[in-house]
C-alpha cells in the first residue's frame, strides 16, 4: 500500500431522472449520440492510465452477475485488478481477482480494505450504496449523468437514506453530453 490514506469512492451512471437501470438490465442507455462541443475528450489513453489508479473494486451479486453477463460480449470491464463481490449466495466465480464476501460490510471496508487499498471503486448495486453511505463508509461520490430520461427502472436513491451532506469537488462536461460529478461525503 502507498502512504495515500485510502479512499473509497460510490461510481454511480445514471440517466437525468435518476435511474441506474432499466427493468431489463439493458445498458445501450449508457451510449449516447449526443455531442456536447465545449465537452472534454477521452482518449483511450487517458482512460486506461485513470483506470489502474483504482486497485479494488467492491460489487454486489447482481452488478457481477450483470457484469458477467455483460463480459460474453464486452470482456470483464475490471480486468485483473481484485474484485470483492459481496453475496450470502454460492456465486460462480469466473476469475482469479474476484472473490465472494459475505460478513459484515464495516469490518470489510476498516480492516481489510483501507488496510489493503489507496483507490476503491464501489461500482453497484442501488442497495449496497445506500449501505455504505448509512455506515458512513465512503469518501465519495461520483456520479456520471448520461443525457436521457428513461422514465422507469431502478432509482438511484430513496427517502431510505440519511440526510447527507455533499462537498463538490469536480465537475466535467464531456464531447458525449453526459455529465460527471465527485462530491466528497462530509462526515
Amino acid at each position: 500500500m502507498t502512504n495515500a490514506a485510502p479512499k473509497i469512492t460510490l461510481h454511480l451512471v445514471a440517466s437525468l431522472d435518476g435511474i441506474i437501470a432499466k427493468k431489463d438490465n439493458s445498458v445501450s442507455w449508457f451510449e449516447t449520440a449526443d455531442i456536447y462541443e465545449n465537452g472534454a475528450t477521452v482518449t483511450e489513453q487517458d482512460a486506461t492510465a485513470f483506470l489502474k489508479t483504482i486497485d479494488c473494486y467492491v460489487m454486489g451479486s447482481h452488478t457481477y452477475e450483470h457484469a458477467l453477463e455483460l463480459s460474453k460480449t464486452y470482456g470483464w470491464a475490471y480486468g485483473d485488478t481484485p474484485t470483492i463481490v459481496l453475496s450470502k449466495r454460492n456465486l460462480s466465480i469466473e476469475r482469479d481477482s474476484i472473490e465472494v464476501f459475505s460478513g459484515d460490510l464495516n469490518k470489510l471496508v476498516n480492516e481489510r480494505l483501507k488496510q489493503n487499498y489507496t483507490n476503491v471503486w464501489v461500482v453497484g448495486g442501488a442497495e449496497l450504496v445506500k449501505s455504505f453511505i448509512r455506515h458512513q463508509l465512503a469518501d465519495d461520490i461520483r456520479l456520471s449523468i448520461v443525457p436521457i430520461i428513461l422514465g422507469d427502472g431502478l432509482h438511484l436513491f430513496d427517502q431510505t437514506l440519511p440526510e447527507q451532506s455533499l462537498r463538490l469537488k469536480d465537475l466535467t462536461g464531456y464531447k458525449n453530453g453526459m455529465v460527471e460529478m465527485v462530491y466528497e461525503i462530509k462526515k
